[in-house]
């Protein structure tokens, strides 16, 4: 009795790094919403995936290529949302230690963002959707708390949650809202290397009132609301959505 659904159709929904995980599990969200959902991946076509992407128009696209962004986004007609979901990080040799990799993923994981949300912006202020156009970005636990093993990453979230405030003010009288979702720990390509280990889970886990993993349909209805008439005065905001690690 207390479920609730959204209606985007109509809408136009562009997802980076939709063709995997949490990206995935967001896209088939604002589908199933009603959405015309666009995905980006690392691979040259949909077809090179094992699992079924014709729901979404694919684009490929390597994050640290100015002009393939440009690219990407010169292919879109009109646009509605923008989630800035792609990313990377890179704890084993070299790690995030080694400057030049620390770099990357910086690139990687804020740049890239940056740049997609200001190549988008002229799209996202022709929008006529209801609560305004949005841009939603995904930081990470890791922007508010030390994770050692990747401290480009950390590094990079923590500039996810600034630069959301800061597009949130500037780009309000372009009726473009923006936010972020702070993800805990979710299951995912990046994550799958973790779940099962107990050396690995054990210490997360001990961070999660909720003591458990969660899923990225979990995740997705946050998305869903923050990009809804429903948060029409909600920009800047950074959501967690975590079993409860931030309170710990």
């Amino acid at each position: 009795m207390n479920s609730l659904r959204f209606d985007y159709s109509g809408a136009r929904v562009l997802v980076t790094g939709g063709s995997n995980g949490i990206g995935l599990g967001i896209a088939r969200a604002f589908a199933e919403a009603g959405a015309e959902v666009a995905i980006t991946g690392t691979k040259p076509s949909a077809a090179d995936y094992a699992h079924d992407l014709s729901a979404f128009a694919y684009f490929a696209l390597d994050l640290r290529n100015p002009d393939a962004i440009a690219r990407v986004v010169g292919e879109q007609a009109r646009l509605d949302v923008l989630v800035n979901n792609a990313g990377a990080n890179f704890p084993f040799k070299p790690s995030e230690w080694d400057p030049a990799v620390f770099e990357d993923s910086v690139r990687v994981n804020l740049f890239s963002a940056f740049r997609m949300a200001s190549a988008c912006k002229p799209l996202l202020a022709k929008s006529s959707l209801a609560g305004g156009a949005s841009v939603l970005n995904v930081a990470s636990m890791s922007a508010f708390r030390a994770v050692t093993f990747v401290p480009g990453y950390g590094a990079a979230k923590a500039g996810i949650v600034q630069l959301t405030k800061n597009l949130a003010v500037a780009w309000v009288s372009d009726g473009i809202r923006v936010n972020a979702i702070a993800p805990g720990l979710i299951e995912s390509n990046m994550t799958k290397a973790m779940k099962g280990v107990a050396a690995l889970e054990e210490p997360e886990f001990a961070k999660i009132p909720m003591k458990r993993w969660g899923t990225p349909a979990e995740l997705a209805p946050a998305f869903l609301f923050l990009a809804s008439e429903a948060a029409r005065f909600i920009t800047g905001v950074t959501l967690c959505v975590d079993g409860g690690y931030s309170s710990t």
